[in-house]
């Protein structure tokens, strides 16, 4: 088994855990559900719960993480026994990130298809109806999509094969500044189009009578799953820290990468649907079908149509490398195994297990669990199921066993300017357990 790695940087760190985190949940699914729960209300209320719960939760499993310096199945051994119930935690982070990884490759391959397709321009000339039928006839083409699965699957092996420092943490210190910068270029471009500021409006104007039950579990669970709590990452990446680095304040530095990543993603997205008389509701077709129309009209839109699309695809590989890391170093703590095997063994199991979700969107649609296509029961069973139980076990480990007052004392060292302060009390013994009962509930059932 090879030495056991650490960061090479504070600025590393950040940047690829920021990267874990950045992904298609802030670029895809933040603009879609701000889009279908009206806007400025749904912001607003995401930014609260992204404050009072999702920091705390990052800070919990990052900080067990660097205590136990193992992966998440033997850190939660460590930390209780062997069997404890407990050890939980760890195995159904493990199993969310084995899980979204056989469908999140395939949409990466989605990504990397339209990326080319955008700067060909294959599409354009389209109608409205078009659009849907070339995404529609693209996924449904099982040969082609595993093609490009294949090619993001290998991508994700060649960065993850290299090492922490030499792989992981230099793509995200080159990825993660791209990214910024071509989020504001095509925030820029999308303000400057004529009546772009209706979209401006509709996005940051808060129309307090929208707030319901539906828009607080919606942004919940966007806050939830657009951070990557319980998947395991933010646990073996924080393994990876000294004893003494700053997790409250590398915590809130990450999570406010991630909220601004998704805040960016609505300038881009609204004022140019609104500029160019699209619909913001049009919920999980917005990434390859209005995007695609609104690029493909556009002056240059080829151009920065290839750029949005660069960009998400750095976002989704990011990610998809956060996701692997627990996987990998779970094989390869557990088994004795060296990394690059462990890497390699492991995105095989993810591309053949996974296979059924590229089938069922062609000849396997009629193939159904429980009344869902084998695509929508690994997104189901890992976010709805695997993710939220996991973050239950992780808050109630923290109540009643780790106690408060030692989270915070072992939290806090190498603390410098933000903390885990005393108000945290309440979040944590009421607030956090309570919101996570009601996401496993709505999300299950």
């Amino acid at each position: 088994m090879d030495k056991r790695e650490s960061w090479g940087s504070r600025f590393g760190f950040i940047m690829a855990a920021a990267g874990f985190s950045i992904g298609l949940g802030n670029i895809w699914r933040f603009p879609y559900l701000t889009g279908v729960n009206g806007g400025g209300a749904f912001v607003l209320v995401y930014l609260l719960i992204v404050l009072l719960i999702g920091i705390p939760l990052f800070t919990m499993e990052m900080s067990l993480g660097r205590k136990t310096q193992l992966n998440p199945v033997e850190g939660m051994r460590h930390l209780t026994r062997k069997g404890s119930i407990w050890v939980l935690f760890g195995w159904l982070g493990v199993l969310s990130a084995f899980l979204i990884l056989t469908y999140y490759v395939q949409i990466m391959g989605w990504i990397l298809a339209y990326l080319f397709k955008m700067i060909s321009g294959s599409l354009r000339g389209l109608t409205a109806d078009q659009y849907v039928q070339a995404f529609t006839s693209f996924t449904s083409n099982t040969l082609a999509v595993s093609g490009f699965t294949l090619a993001c699957t290998i991508i994700i092996g060649l960065i993850s094969a290299r090492g922490l420092e030499n792989g992981i943490e230099k793509a995200c210190k080159i990825m993660m500044p791209t990214l910024f910068i071509m989020l504001i270029i095509l925030a820029i471009r999308s303000l400057t189009l004529p009546g772009a500021m209706k979209g401006l409006r509709w996005y940051l104007s808060v129309d307090f009578s929208k707030i319901n039950g539906s828009v607080l579990l919606a942004a919940l669970g966007q806050s939830f799953f657009s951070i990557g709590i319980a998947s395991g990452g933010a646990f073996i990446y924080g393994s990876y820290l000294k004893k003494d680095s700053d997790i409250p304040t590398d915590a809130a530095i990450i999570v406010s990468f991630d909220t601004l990543a998704a805040l960016i993603a609505g300038l881009v997205i609204f004022p140019a649907i609104f500029a160019l008389g699209l619909q913001p509701d049009a919920g999980a077709s917005l990434l390859f079908v209005t995007m695609s129309n609104l690029f493909n009209r556009l002056p240059a839109g080829s151009l920065f149509g290839g750029m949005f699309f660069l960009l998400i695809f750095f976002a989704a590989l990011s990610s998809a490398i956060g996701y692997l890391e627990p996987v990998v170093m779970t094989f390869t703590e557990l088994f004795k195994m060296n990394r690059k095997k462990a890497v390699w063994l492991s995105l095989i199991a993810i591309y053949i297990i996974g296979y059924p979700t590229i089938l069922a969107q062609g000849p396997w649609s009629t193939i159904l669990i429980g009344g869902r296509n084998f695509f929508d029961f690994a997104d189901y069973v890992s976010g709805n199921i695997a993710m939220p139980l996991g973050a239950l076990v992780l808050s109630f480990y923290t109540l009643l066993v780790w106690k408060f007052d030692r989270y915070q004392e072992e939290t806090n060292i190498g603390a410098e300017k933000l903390k885990v302060y005393d108000w945290w009390s309440p979040l944590i013994k009421f607030l956090i357990p309570i919101a996570l009962v009601i996401i496993f509930i709505t999300g299950v059932f």
